[in-house]
């Protein structure tokens, strides 16, 4: 199989798991009256740990991580954040979409961006 169609299959299964920790917790807290973009941080949070040892131990040829990786995908991933943060934003208090649909939206460019940025820099070539 190729490398790239494999990462990006697996990558695929993680980060399905990873969209149904964050959109759950999301849900279920944005749904017990909680503020959407505190209620984003908590679930993004939470999901990105998942994501992140997932990634290192079955998408990515990652056998151990410097600090200085470690910093660059923590700082990519709070610039994922803020993404999801402005996108979310834009959406429900300016577009006045429901909340649900714009995290579908926002989470599938975060996706994008994950992908983009872990390979690049997780993935030594």
């Amino acid at each position: 199989m190729n490398k790239l169609f494999k990462q990006l299959f697996r990558f695929g299964i993680v980060g399905g798991i990873a969209f149904l920790i964050d959109f759950g917790i999301f849900a279920l807290l944005t749904h017990l009256g909680m503020h959407y973009l505190i209620a984003q941080i908590i679930s993004f949070s939470i999901s990105l740990a998942f994501n992140y040892v997932a990634s290192i131990k079955w998408v990515f040829d990652a056998k151990k991580q410097t600090p200085k990786e470690i910093i660059i995908f923590v700082s990519l991933s709070v610039v994922g954040l803020g993404i999801n943060e402005l996108l979310l934003f834009i959406g429900i208090d300016k577009l006045h979409f429901h909340e649900l649909i714009v995290k579908l939206f926002a989470t599938a460019v975060v996706m994008v961006f994950n992908f983009v940025t872990r390979k690049l820099i997780i993935e030594k070539k």
